[in-house]
C-alpha cells in the first residue's frame, strides 16, 4: 500500500508544488508519493504516553545497574586486576555515553515507536533498519531467560535445593510477563520501585566499602591500596606468561565484554520515548544526567571494588550466581560483617527482576515498531485500547520461558550457546545507531536545520559518534580473541557467528527490498513526527521544599 509522506525538496527545484506545503527550519517541504518511505502522515502509532517523570529519570539513573556490576565487578578484578576493570569499564563506559548522546539527539527530535531500528531505516538505508531492529529484539529477547535464570539463581543463596529451581522460574517468568501485560503505567511503577532499591544498594555498598577500607570494619584493619601493590595493579591473562605486559594488556582485553554488558540496557529511556510523558524535555535530562551516573555508580563502585579484594582471591572464582561471589560480600565477609551478605543477595535478586523485565519490555517495543514501519508481521502492530501493544508483548514473553532450558541439564548447553551468539549483539546495535546519528548529522546540515534549536544536543557531536564507531569495532574483532591461543571451532563460532547474522540481516533486506541508502537532500525530517505542542506538557515549577528536591532528583 503506498502512504502520502513528506520528504525535503528544495523549491528552487522545478517541482510541483500544488501540495501542502509546510515551514521547516530554513526551508520548504512539499508532500509527495514515494513508494520507498514506510511513513505515513497519519502514523499508525497507537500506544500512549502514560510513563511519568519520575519514572523516565529513574530508569536513566538506574536502569542499567544489575547483576553485570553487583556481581560480574568480581569477575572483572580477577580477570584484569584493580586498575585493568577500571580502564575496561572506563573505555566501556565513554562509548556508552557517546552513543547515548547519538541516541539522545536523535530521539529528542523524533520521539515516535520503533526509536532507533526507525531512524536507521529513515535517514540511512532500511536495510541498516532491518537488520538493527532485528538484531536488538533478538538481543533483548534472549537476555530476558537470562536474566531470569540469574534471578532464580539468586534465591539458591538461601534455599541450595535444585529441586525447586524450577518452581522459582516458573514464579519469576509469570510475574517478569504480568507486569509487561499489564501495561505500561505497571512497568514504569515497578523499574521506578526497583531503581530505587538499586541506588540505595550501590550507594549502601560504596559507603560500606570506604568504611572498611579505612579500618572501620569489626577487625578494624585498613587496607588502603595494599591490593594495588601486592598481587598487583593489573593481572594477566594467562596466554603469554614469557611477556608480563603483553599478558597483562591482554587481560584488560579479556574483560571488555563483562564490561560491556554491564552498561548494556542504557538505551530503555529511548525505547519509552513514544510511550513518556513530555519525552523532549524528559530524554533530555535523562542524557545529560547519564555521564555523572557512569562516573559514580560505575566508575566509583569498580574502584572500591578494586581497594577491597585481591585479584587472586579464591572466591572471585566461584560460579555460584548469588551474592557469595560479589567482591563486596567477600570484603565484608573477609572484614567479620555478617549481616549485610543477606541484604546484597535481596538487592541483587531485585536488580536480576528488573533487568529481565527491562529486557522484555525492549524485546517487545522494537517489535511492535518493526511491525509499524512493515518490517515485522502486521499483526503485531495490534494494540489494546490502553495503547499497550499486546500481540508483540506475548511473542516477546514467548522467549522468557526458555529460562527452563537452564533446569534441564542437557538442554542448558543449548542455552549457552544461544546466549553466547548474542554477546556481540550489543556492540552492533551501538554502532548501527551512530552510523545512524551521523547521516542524520549530515542530513540536518544539508537542509538547513539548526541543531541547536533542539531540546537536546551535544557540542561534541558528531566527534562522539566517530569515537564510539572507531572502539566498538575493535570490540567486535577482539569479542574472541582467546580462541587464537588454543583455538576451537565451537567458541569461534559462538565469538564471531553474530557478524554474519547481522551482515545477512542486512544483505537479506536489500536484495528483497531493494534498498538504496538515502540522500542527504531525501531525508525524511518532517512526516509523523509530533511538533513539542503535541508532545511537552507545561513544566508546573515546585513551590514546596520536597518538591523541588524531587525537581533536582528526577
Amino acid at each position: 500500500m503506498e502512504e502520502n509522506s513528506i520528504y525535503p525538496v528544495p523549491l528552487d527545484e522545478k517541482q510541483d508544488t500544488s501540495s501542502s506545503v509546510e515551514k521547516g527550519s530554513a526551508q520548504e517541504y512539499v508532500v509527495q508519493d514515494d513508494p520507498r518511505l514506510h511513513f505515513s502522515e497519519v502514523d499508525l502509532d497507537k500506544v500512549q504516553r502514560r510513563l511519568k517523570q519520575r519514572h523516565v529519570q529513574m530508569i536513566a539513573i538506574a536502569g542499567t545497574l544489575g547483576t553485570g556490576l553487583f556481581l560480574g565487578s568480581g569477575h572483572a578484578l580477577q580477570g584484569a586486576g584493580p586498575l585493568g576493570a577500571l580502564i575496561a569499564y572506563g573505555l566501556v563506559g565513554t562509548v556508552g555515553y557517546a552513543t547515548l548522546c547519538s541516541l539522545g539527539e536523535m530521539t529528542a527530535f523524533a520521539p515516535i515507536s520503533g526509536t532507533f531500528p526507525h531512524y536507521a531505516t529513515r535517514w540511512a538505508d532500511p536495510a541498516l533498519g532491518f537488520a538493527l531492529g532485528w538484531n536488538y529484539f533478538y538481543t533483548s529477547a534472549i537476555s530476558t531467560p537470562v536474566e531470569i535464570t540469574a534471578a532464580g539463581i539468586l534465591i539458591t543463596f538461601w534455599d541450595p535445593d535444585l529441586g525447586h529451581q524450577a518452581a522459582y522460574t516458573a514464579a519469576i517468568t509469570v510475574c517478569v510477563c504480568a507486569i509487561n501485560i499489564f501495561g505500561v503505567r505497571w512497568f514504569g511503577e515497578a523499574e521506578f520501585f526497583f531503581s530505587i532499591i538499586k541506588i540505595c544498594l550501590i550507594t549502601l555498598l560504596i559507603i560500606a566499602g570506604l568504611v572498611i577500607d579505612l579500618g572501620g570494619g569489626p577487625n578494624h584493619e585498613r587496607i588502603g591500596f595494599r591490593y594495588w601493590k601486592n598481587p598487583g595493579a593489573v593481572a594477566g591473562a594467562g596466554l603469554e606468561p614469557k611477556h608480563p605486559g603483553l599478558d597483562r594488556f591482554l587481560g584488560i582485553l579479556s574483560v571488555i565484554v563483562q564490561a560491556a554488558f554491564s552498561y548494556q540496557g542504557m538505551e530503555l529511556v529511548a525505547i519509552a520515548a513514544s510511550e513518556t510523558e513530555s519525552p523532549r524535555r524528559n530524554i533530555a535530562k535523562a542524557v545529560r544526567r547519564v555521564f555523572w551516573r557512569i562516573l559514580v555508580f560505575y566508575m566509583l563502585g569498580i574502584l572500591i571494588t578494586g581497594m577491597l579484594v585481591p585479584y587472586n582471591d579464591p572466591n572471585l572464582l566461584s560460579e555460584s550466581g548469588t551474592a557469595a561471589e560479589s567482591p563486596y560480600v567477600i570484603a565484608m565477609e573477609r572484614a567479620g560483617i555478617s549481616v549485610l551478605p543477606h541484604i546484597i543477595n535481596a538487592c541483587v535478586f531485585t536488580s536480576a527482576f528488573s533487568a529481565g523485565n527491562s529486557f522484555l519490555f525492549s524485546a517487545s517495543r522494537i517489535l511492535y515498531g518493526l511491525a509499524l514501519r512493515g518490517q515485522a508481521p502486521r499483526f503485531l502492530t495490534y494494540c489494546t485500547k490502553k495503547g499497550l501493544p499486546i500481540a508483540a508483548v506475548l511473542v516477546s514473553a514467548c522467549f522468557a520461558w526458555l529460562s527452563f532450558m537452564n533446569v534441564s541439564s542437557g538442554a542448558e548447553t543449548v542455552f549457552t550457546w544461544l546466549v553466547n551468539l548474542s554477546t556481540t549483539g550489543g556492540f552492533f546495535s551501538w554502532g548501527a545507531m551512530n552510523v545512524t546519528y551521523l547521516r542524520f548529522y549530515a542530513g540536518l546540515k544539508a537542509q538547513g536545520f539548526d541543531r541547536r534549536t533542539f531540546s537536546y544536543w551535544n557540542r561534541l557531536q558528531p566527534f562522539l559518534a566517530w569515537w564510539a564507531i572507531f572502539w566498538l569495532t575493535i570490540f567486535i574483532l577482539i569479542n574472541g580473541f582467546a580462541v587464537f591461543w588454543a583455538f576451537n571451532a565451537s567458541d569461534f563460532l559462538t565469538d564471531y557467528i553474530n557478524v554474519p547474522i547481522f551482515l545477512g540481516l542486512y544483505v537479506f533486506w536489500k536484495l528483497f527490498k531493494r534498498t538504496k541508502a538515502w540522500r542527504v537532500d531525501e531525508m525524511d525530517f518532517v512526516t509523523a513526527i509530533p511538533s513539542i505542542e503535541e508532545t511537552e506538557i507545561p513544566e508546573v515549577p515546585a513551590t514546596t521544599i520536597w518538591g523541588k528536591i524531587a525537581a533536582v532528583i528526577f
